[in-house]
């Protein structure tokens, strides 16, 4: 077995590939005892050569998303769960925390948990939502200003513009934010995004496939904590399909899978100050495997599977990688 300390000497070689692996048994409980011979890897479609295998925790890199374009109700019952969030990272974590709704802003850079990120934390829970209740589609208040009898008064003959208004939420430019910045973190400690939202994205000058070539490329794993809409399970069958003009009704699952991460879906409040130690607990506690990939060097996407040699385990690891460019 191999410890954390070896990876710098692997590091070393350019074609090293690291991989997480989290196994869950039938109850969605965590597989421990299991061996290098119980798991095989494949790089586009070939097996792999284990050259290191560890079940050691590591500490974390984690950047924090918090989602403020919610209803102001979910942000307001998110902000009463901080207590448990600086208590679901260990003493040897680094955390940064960062909020987005139009923007994205970074709240504190990377330190240590303790007394500094709870105090962080206090501070953030003046954070705001956006205003609760149905949009004004028409009268005084709407948005296509007064009229009379219908018509609009400044501009004679044009229709009233009845169209909601846009709920700009930069999701994928959070996510790429906290990514490069995460990038510049120790390659010892695993580094996660973990995000606090209902997953809605819409107005981002970033695609999907563009973060998530950054997540890939960096080794990045997106843990989630789904609220509020994305909680409820027949809405997060919507999660396959994007609204023309109105953008993704919840990308968190796709950045998951993709990375092996996990998406917790939670209403209360009790559940997701649970979901907070779960997340981190799996994401410190995987099994990390690594192999010297035979493929030639390029900036092709890589596909990777990974097997267990158990019947009945769930087993989540990141669909792929793209190669990090040679340092010059």
């Amino acid at each position: 077995m191999n410890t954390p300390e070896d990876l710098y000497t692997y590091k070393a070689v350019v074609n090293f590939v690291l991989v997480p692996v989290m196994v869950k048994d039938g109850s969605g409980h965590m597989v421990d005892g299991l061996l290098p011979n119980d798991f095989s890897v494949f790089e586009d479609g070939k097996k792999q050569d284990l050259k290191f295998f560890t079940s050691d925790p590591f500490p974390l890199s984690a950047a924090v998303v918090l989602d403020t374009g919610m209803p102001d109700v979910a942000v307001q019952k998110i902000n009463q769960t901080y207590s448990s969030l600086s208590g679901a990272f260990s003493p040897y974590d680094e955390v940064s925390l960062y909020t987005y709704s139009s923007t994205v802003s970074q709240v504190s850079d990377f330190s240590s948990t303790g007394q500094k990120l709870t105090a962080v934390l206090n501070q953030m829970k003046l954070e705001r939502g956006r205003n609760n209740g149905a949009p004004v589609m028409n009268g005084p208040l709407g948005p296509q200003g007064p009229t009379v009898n219908g018509i609009p008064v400044e501009r004679p003959g044009a229709q009233p513009n009845i169209a909601p208004p846009k709920d700009v939420r930069v999701l994928n430019d959070a996510i790429l934010r906290a990514a490069l910045d995460l990038g510049k973190r120790d390659r010892a400690r695993r580094k996660i995004i973990f995000i606090i939202s209902d997953g809605r994205e819409y107005g981002s000058r970033v695609s999907y496939s563009d973060v998530l070539k950054v997540l890939l490329s960096r080794e990045i794993t997106v843990y989630a904590i789904g609220v509020e809409g994305s909680a409820i399970p027949v809405y997060n069958k919507l999660e396959k399909f994007r609204l023309p003009h109105y953008g993704y009704t919840n990308i968190l699952p796709k950045y998951a899978s993709a990375t092996g991460g996990e998406v917790f879906t939670e209403l209360t409040r009790d559940n997701i100050e649970v979901a907070y130690a779960r997340a981190t607990g799996d994401a410190r506690n995987q099994y990390t495997l690594g192999y010297t990939t035979r493929a030639t060097p390029s900036s092709a996407y890589r596909d990777i599977e990974v097997r267990v040699a158990r019947p009945g385990l769930k087993v989540s690891a990141k669909s792929g990688y793209y190669p990090l460019p040679t340092a010059r």
